[in-house]
């Protein structure tokens, strides 16, 4: 995903089309919500990407895929062929921002996350006879989230920051990532020694 500005605010994706599943038209996703289960109630979603606006389309089924973890199946109306399943690769599926599910303290959706800057903290706070507030202590801007990965078998969410000296995958962890507020767009880390190496 780039960083361009989206054509939109009042929606928020709840999968990403990956490819026809079956040969009646439905379409394997990734889900990119903590509550899939809601989306077997819906009868409308929206389809969309970065450079075309959302279209409402009817939903007639979904289901997890139980067999492929992080996976689920839409069959959405007006669509009943492979081909026609296929033109859809790629395409997110949202739902309105005010229909999403409310979250507990310390979670975060992942398109909320995406485009936040990311600044880094010193691991160490440092003394200085003057001035008091040094601007060697203040974070310092490390890249922006391109994208949330979830590893498998299940664990800790990786922030994939583009950086100018490459991807830097970051554990969303309470230990590194210690400040996140999404509606500041801007999340502070504190990476532990040897994090820059290992994803070299």
């Amino acid at each position: 995903m780039t960083s361009r500005t989206p054509l939109k605010t009042n929606y928020v994706a709840v999968a990403r089309i990956l490819r026809p599943r079956g040969n009646r038209g439905e379409v394997a996703a990734e889900l990119l919500t903590d509550f899939p289960e809601r989306l077997g109630g819906r009868q409308t979603v929206w389809l969309a990407s970065e450079t075309r606006a959302p279209e409402e389309k009817g939903l007639l089924s979904f289901w997890i895929d139980r067999n492929h973890p992080g996976q689920g199946v839409f069959h959405l109306a007006g669509v009943a062929s492979i081909d026609e399943a296929e033109k859809l690769r790629g395409l997110l599926v949202e739902i309105p921002l005010a229909q999403r599910a409310e979250l507990p303290s310390g979670s975060y959706f992942v398109t909320d996350l995406i485009g936040c800057s990311v600044f880094e903290r010193p691991r160490a706070v440092r003394t200085y006879a003057s001035p008091p507030c040094s601007a060697a202590e203040a974070p310092a801007l490390l890249g922006r989230v391109r994208d949330v990965y979830f590893p498998e078998p299940p664990g800790t969410p990786l922030l994939a920051l583009e950086t100018p000296a490459g991807e830097l995958l970051v554990p969303l962890a309470e230990a590194i990532c210690r400040s996140v507020d999404p509606a500041a767009r801007r999340i502070e880390v504190e990476l532990p020694e040897g994090l820059r190496e290992l994803d070299r």
